[in-house]
């Protein structure tokens, strides 16, 4: 493994200040987290954070990367958090694997990896919630009734317990990444919101922890979901602006390849409405079932002028 280095400052002074070779600090607890990113904007450090539930793959290395053209000291969490799962859902055996992740995040230079203790982040007789209203309420939302409460609520917490400059999440996660850009301008976080592009197999299909479910038939039938996508895309690159037929295309698509569709929509990626005709901006989100397996992706259809 190569010698990592401490940086100060943002991408643009990196080269003129000096580094020290420093072990990734591994924090599980709010004060300690606190007093070492204080140190680091003492030293002139901006923060950059990725949070994540672990599990990790090439897509969250990605943020980290992204992270760190433009920020100083890189933060990434690991908790798996479970006021987003609900009854039924996997929580228990939700992928989780420490040493790995610590490993990978150790080989990209990461200074500080936050993983909380869950009975400290939500004790004994927590019971606040911050809820994004209209942005959540569609798509994901409507399939996973209170995920989007959870997420917000865990971010919010990490938000307040990092308090970055920045933060990174990747595009496949299309209704999240809305749900975070609503939180942080609604609540007035001075944190830049950054997005990755999603990190795809060279088949196509979006890497995602879940992905580890799948067995060697489900993988298979995997590589039909993002090929339904790819060729809705081709639709609208050859003229088609009717949604619905767009979407009904697509379900059939989806269901030609064995996969059972929970949802296929087209919306406006900022506030997940959805449009009348396609148009620049539109995006087809989509979830589907290969087995018991959940899957989520999305395409954009059309650029952006």
């Amino acid at each position: 493994m190569p010698p990592r280095s401490r940086r100060c400052g943002g991408s643009t002074e990196r080269s003129q200040q000096s580094t020290v070779d420093l072990p990734m600090i591994t924090i599980r607890a709010p004060q300690p987290l606190r007093q070492h990113i204080s140190e680091a904007r003492d030293h002139g450090s901006t923060i950059g954070f990725v949070p994540t539930m672990g599990a990790l793959h090439e897509g969250h290395l990605s943020l980290v990367r992204l992270a760190r053209r433009s920020c100083g000291f890189i933060v990434v969490s690991v908790f798996v958090n479970p006021l987003q799962f609900g009854p039924g859902e996997d929580f228990a055996r939700y992928p989780r694997n420490a040493e790995r992740d610590a490993s990978l995040l150790e080989r990209e230079s990461v200074d500080l990896l936050y993983a909380p203790d869950p009975e400290e982040f939500y004790p004994a007789g927590f019971s606040t919630a911050v809820e994004v209203a209209r942005v959540s309420e569609g798509g994901e939302g409507a399939i996973r009734p209170g995920h989007f409460r959870g997420v917000a609520t865990v971010l919010a917490k990490l938000f307040l317990q990092v308090q970055p400059d920045a933060a990174f999440f990747g595009r496949k996660d299309l209704q999240q990444v809305a749900v975070v850009r609503r939180l942080v301008r609604d609540l007035d976080f001075p944190i830049r919101v950054e997005i990755g592009e999603t990190v795809r197999e060279p088949d196509g299909l979006a890497l995602s922890s879940r992905n580890a479910y799948l067995s060697a038939e489900e993988r298979r039938l995997a590589a039909g979901f993002p090929a339904a996508l790819f060729e809705a895309r081709d639709r609208v690159t050859a003229g088609e602006r009717d949604v619905e037929r767009l979407e009904r295309d697509t379900r059939l698509d989806l269901e030609a390849a064995g996969l059972a569709a929970d949802y296929v929509q087209v919306v406006t990626p900022e506030t997940m409405a959805r449009p009348r005709v396609i148009g620049p901006g539109s995006t087809l989100a989509a979830a589907v079932r290969a087995g018991k397996t959940r899957l989520i992706d999305n395409v954009l259809l059309l650029e952006e002028r």
